[in-house]
């Protein structure tokens, strides 16, 4: 680790922050229809589809909406991705992909996971990447932001009837806030030399006289809304470590800001819908100290460098730099790493296959926390409210009282509710992966032996479960099993969790909003902030550390002792 390390891990995300605070404030007055520059579209897009956006939902109304736009999106995209050999733009003449690859690749995109069992440029055509992938980019990220706006104004006043309309907030993120930010952050990689084309690929020739095919395609634009909308999904293969991807340390940089800043500025936008800025500063204290936690253990740990290399006699200045960009470096890498399997953004500019063991049980560590750290758009900040109903549920065990969050009594069902959803991630990836360890034909699927081949496996339904979407490597999941198991656990991983917290959010959103008085536990301030990172911490801790300890933890210890896999 390097002072000028650590200056561009501080430069980055003081940018992020810097970005946020005005954000926050647009996405309060996003939520509370405010914003009326573009009303005419607006208008345009309601009268169309025959939509109200004056009545409001209950939280079943609600829920509703949002999962038939997310069924008709994935009936959509599953028939352009098996139909592609017949659709236009296809310069390379690629087929239509197979039932089951087709049906992963739609579950992914439509939830959000964007996982990928595929190269893109050898699998997809221009048509499907455009119209298919980039528009459920948008889909998927304005479905969780929509959903965090419900949960919002759940403890936003006392006796609602209704969370809002779905398809209005779903309409109005997209027209207010992703499309202009992905706009501007496309035209920037565009400017950095990201190819947004619609020409076919070029053969080029090579020193030794030989042929390469260089990929090119519309791929700028999908790389800003796949960031923005903490989606993940690579044009290429090799996803953001390629170079027409990351073409630069710049662009790595503002990739890191893209992916982090809608997570982070929906925590401050949070506080002023409440009322209470402090609130969101709360829930960003938290977010920020895993963040910059997670940051630190995998720069430390692939800069400490891999002992099997260094006791080969490799230049222990370098680190571990298998699998890493010298482009971009440690910092960077580690950056981009603790901040990508934090926000549920399945971006990666390094390989997490050929990191340390304890850098590799960082990112899988930061997903099984609940991808709330930032966590996804939308999708980060009711992670972390259930998370919050929970710690004041712990401090109010520890001094007899009622607990009660933002002047809302948490009762039993909203403690049941969410206990629910707190369990779906631990029961779908501990369930899926044991069942995938004692399966031949899963188990084939498997690179390596030992510690580092349960991680393959543990790490692809954590990731899918997790709706993060990143790939450890070393697992061959373009397979019937897998392709149908991940895309059930990605499922699960979003409608099975969103469901119970919509609940809640209906619940608590018909209570009283109450005064607070002497005896109102703060959730504003350090003592709070500790205690919800204490929780978080300790969830994560009691489910996932046994499977943890079998893989990449004695992994380390197998690989102090000399042997790798």
């Amino acid at each position: 680790m390097t002072l000028i390390g650590w200056a561009q891990i501080a430069l980055v995300l003081g940018c992020v922050i810097a970005a946020a605070l005005p954000l926050g404030r647009l996405i309060a007055a996003i939520a509370a229809g405010r914003l009326v520059f573009l009303a005419p579209f607006e208008r345009g897009i309601y009268a169309a589809a025959a939509i109200d956006p004056g009545r409001g939902m209950g939280w079943r109304g609600y829920t509703l909406a949002m999962l038939a736009v997310n069924l008709a999106g994935f009936l959509l995209l599953y028939a352009l991705l098996r139909l592609q050999g017949v659709l236009p733009f296809n310069p390379q003449s690629f087929s239509g992909l197979s039932p089951w690859l087709a049906f992963n690749t739609a579950v992914s995109f439509v939830t959000n996971t964007n996982w990928q069992a595929y190269s893109g440029e050898a699998s997809l055509s221009y048509f499907s990447q455009m119209a298919g992938l980039t528009v459920q980019n948008f889909l998927s990220a304005a479905t969780g932001i929509a959903l965090a706006f419900a949960v919002a104004r759940a403890f936003a006043a006392g006796g609602l009837q209704n969370l809002g309309n779905f398809w209005a907030d779903f309409v109005r993120v997209n027209l207010y806030l992703l499309l202009p930010l992905s706009l501007l952050v496309g035209l920037a990689f565009v400017a950095m030399g990201m190819p947004q084309t619609l020409s076919p690929y070029v053969e080029a020739r090579t020193l030794e006289g030989g042929t390469q095919l260089i990929p090119l395609g519309p791929a700028a634009f999908q790389v800003a809304i796949k960031h923005l909308g903490t989606n993940g999904g690579g044009f290429f293969g090799v996803n953001s470590a390629h170079p027409f991807e990351g073409p630069s340390a710049l662009a790595t940089a503002l990739q890191i800001w893209a992916h982090q800043v809608i997570p982070i500025a929906l925590a401050l936008g949070f506080g002023h819908m409440v009322g209470d800025a402090r609130q969101g500063r709360a829930l960003l204290a938290v977010m920020l100290g895993y963040v910059v936690v997670a940051t630190a253990l995998v720069y430390g740990a692939e800069a400490a460098g891999n002992p099997l290399h260094l006791a080969a006699g490799l230049d222990a200045a370098q680190g571990n730099m298998e699998g890493k960009e010298l482009r971009f470096g440690q910092a960077l890498v580690a950056l981009f790493t603790a901040t990508t399997t934090g926000a549920s953004n399945g971006a990666v500019n390094g390989m997490f296959d050929s990191f340390t063991p304890l850098g590799g049980l960082v990112p899988l560590f930061m997903i099984q926390l609940g991808e709330v750290l930032p966590g996804g758009v939308g999708s980060g900040l009711y992670g972390m409210l259930v998370f919050a109903l929970l710690a004041v549920f712990v401090a109010g065990l520890m001094v007899g009282r009622t607990p009660e969050y933002l002047g809302k009594k948490v009762q039993a069902k909203e403690v049941k509710l969410a206990m629910l959803a707190v369990l779906v991630l631990p029961a779908t990836i501990l369930g899926f992966t044991a069942v995938a360890l004692v399966l031949p034909a899963a188990v084939s699927s498997i690179q390596d032996q030992g510690p580092h081949g349960l991680s393959e496996m543990l790490y692809a339904y954590t990731s899918a479960a997790g709706n993060n979407g990143s790939a450890f490597g070393g697992l061959t999941a373009d397979t019937p099993w897998l392709n149908v198991t991940l895309g059930i656990a990605m499922l699960l991983g979003r409608f099975a969790y969103v469901v119970p917290v919509m609940a809640i959010a209906g619940a608590l959103a018909a209570k009283p909003k109450l005064a607070p008085s002497a005896g109102t536990f703060p959730t504003h301030g350090p003592l709070f902030a500790g205690l919800l990172a204490g929780v978080i911490l300790i969830l994560g801790g009691l489910q996932f550390m046994p499977a943890l300890a079998l893989g990449p933890i004695a992994e380390h210890f197998v690989l102090a002792a000399g042997r790798s896999f």
